[in-house]
C-alpha cells in the first residue's frame, strides 16, 4: 500500500475530499505495492480504488476520467529497498563519522535505478521481482555488474546470489529491457583478463546492453588495504586501453562507443581526457564519465561572458584531481574579470588523501583552505560537493561556511563561469 502525502489543487482527488494521509490498498482489484505500482495503476481511465482512511474507515471510491487527466495524489516516498551484499570495496564502509546521515543509507533499490539512475546490482531481486521489471517496461536500468564470472562476482559482492548476473541480464534483454552498467574497477580482483571477459559477456547481450562504464574503485583511509587497494597508474592505463579497444569495435559495428573509461581512469593512469566526442550523448556524466571535459567545455563557452571584476579576488576552492585544470584556465580567467584569480586545492582530511574529487570536499576542510580571507574575495566552491539541503560531506552547513569566512563573499557553482554570471 502506498500513503498519500500531498493532494494536488484543483484535482479529481481534491473533488473527492481525499485526505492526506490516506493509505491506497488496492486499484481495480490488485494491490498496490509502492509509488511506482501506483503511478502505473492510475494510468487507467476508470478507477476502483480501495483506500483506508487517517481514522481507520474503509471505502471504496470510483473514479471515471478523461485520459490524461491527473488524479492529483501524491504518494509518500517509498521505503528504501536496501543493499544485500556485503562489497569488499563499498564505499560506505569507508565513511568517517559526522558523514551526513543520507550517505549511510546501502540502496539497492531497482525503483531509484529506474526513476534516478542509481546503479542497483539485482542481488536482491528473484523471479516476481524481475517479472516486474518486465511487466512495467521499467527501463532503462542501471546495473552494477563489476564482474559477470560467477565466482569472481561473489567473491567482490560477498552474495552467493551474484553470480547469477548473466541470467538476469539476459533475461531482462531478452525481454526488450535497456540497462546500463558499470564496472568499478579493483586491481587484482576483477581488472586484466576479468575485464576482458566482463566486456566480452556485456557485449554479447547485444544492444540491450547500451553502454558499460569501467569506473576505479575509490578507497577512503578507513577501508584502503582492506582488503582491496587502488589502481596503480600503469593498471589503470591498461584498463584505459581494454576500453578503448571495445571502444573501436563497438564504433564499427554500433556506431557509438558503448564502452567508456570514466574520467578518474584517464587521471589516475596518467593519460589525457579525450574530446567531447569520446562520450556520444553525455548519458553517463553523473557516474564520472564525461564531467570533467564537460567543465572545459562550458569554460571555454562562458568566458566571454563573465563580468569585469577590476581589484576583487577570486580564489577558486576545488579537489586535487581538478586543480591541474582549473590551474590552466586561471590566467585566461583573470584577464577575462579583470581580477586576481587562485585557484587552491583542497586536500581531503575528512576522507583522507585518497580521494581527490571535488563532490566528496568537506566543509571543514574548505574552511581550513582560507584562513586568510578578506573583504572583497570571492571565493568559489564546487556546487557537486553539497546536497539539495546544503550540506557538504560532513553536515557542514553551506550558511556557516559563508558566516565563517565573511566578509568574503561564498559562491557555489560546479561551473566557473556560471558562478561569475550568478554576480
Amino acid at each position: 500500500m502506498v500513503r498519500i502525502t500531498e493532494i494536488e489543487s484543483g484535482s479529481i482527488a481534491e473533488e473527492l475530499e481525499l485526505r492526506v494521509g490516506t493509505r491506497i490498498i488496492r486499484i481495480n482489484g490488485e494491490r498496490v505495492r509502492d509509488g511506482i505500482d501506483l503511478t502505473f495503476m492510475l494510468a487507467d481511465t476508470e478507477l476502483q480504488i480501495e483506500a483506508v482512511d487517517p481514522d481507520g474507515e474503509h471505502s471504496i471510491i470510483e473514479i471515471e476520467r478523461d485520459p490524461g487527466e491527473p488524479v492529483g495524489i501524491v504518494p509518500a516516498p517509498d521505503k528504501i529497498r536496501e543493499c544485500s551484499n556485503e562489497c569488499v570495496f563499498c564505499f560506505i564502509d569507508g565513511n568517517p563519522p559526522g558523514v551526513r546521515d543520507s550517505l549511510w543509507v546501502r540502496d539497492d533499490d531497482f525503483r531509484l535505478s529506474f526513476t534516478y539512475g542509481s546503479y542497483v546490482t539485482l542481488t536482491n531481486l528473484g523471479p516476481k521481482g524481475l517479472e516486474r521489471l518486465v511487466e512495467q517496461r521499467l527501463s532503462p536500468l542501471y546495473v552494477s555488474v563489476h564482474a559477470t564470472e560467477p565466482d569472481v562476482r561473489i567473491r567482490l559482492l560477498k552474495n552467493e546470489r551474484a553470480g547469477h548476473i548473466m541470467d538476469h541480464l539476459r533475461y531482462l534483454t531478452d525481454h526488450g529491457l535497456e540497462v546500463h552498467t558499470q564496472v568499478v574497477l579493483c586491481p587484482g580482483w576483477n581488472d586484466g583478463p576479468h575485464l576482458d571477459r566482463t566486456i566480452e559477456d556485456l557485449w554479447s547481450l547485444a544492444e540491450g546492453v547500451r553502454t558499460l562504464s569501467v569506473v576505479p574503485v575509490g578507497l577512503t583511509r578507513y577501508n584502503l588495504n582492506r582488503p582491496v587497494r587502488l589502481l596503480l597508474p600503469q593498471e589503470a592505463a591498461m584498463a584505459v586501453d581494454q576500453v578503448d579497444a571495445a571502444r573501436r569495435r563497438a564504433s564499427l559495428e554500433r556506431g557509438y562507443g558503448w564502452c567508456y573509461a570514466a574520467d578518474e581512469l584517464f587521471l589516475a593512469g596518467g593519460r589525457e581526457l579525450p574530446g567531447a566526442d569520446y562520450y556520444d550523448d553525455h548519458s553517463l556524466t553523473e557516474n564520472g564519465v564525461g564531467a570533467v571535459r564537460r567543465f572545459m567545455d562550458e569554460f571555454e563557452e562562458g568566458l566571454p561572458n563573465v563580468p569585469e571584476l577590476p581589484g576583487s579576488r577570486i580564489r577558486i576552492l576545488t579537489s586535487v584531481s581538478m586543480r591541474p585544470f582549473l590551474e590552466a584556465r586561471r590566467e585566461r580567467l583573470s584577464e577575462a574579470t579583470r581580477a586576481e584569480v587562485e585557484v587552491r586545492a583542497v586536500e581531503n582530511q575528512f576522507y583522507g588523501q585518497s580521494i581527490t574529487v571535488a563532490g566528496l570536499l568537506a566543509g571543514a576542510d574548505l574552511l581550513a583552505a582560507v584562513p586568510d580571507s578578506r573583504e572583497g574575495d570571492l571565493i568559489l566552491v564546487p556546487r557537486e560537493a553539497l546536497n539539495q539541503d546544503d550540506l557538504f560531506v560532513d553536515s557542514f552547513p553551506l550558511d556557516r561556511l559563508r558566516a565563517e569566512l565573511a566578509p568574503a563573499r561564498v559562491v557555489t557553482g560546479l561551473e566557473v563561469t556560471a558562478a561569475l554570471r550568478s554576480l
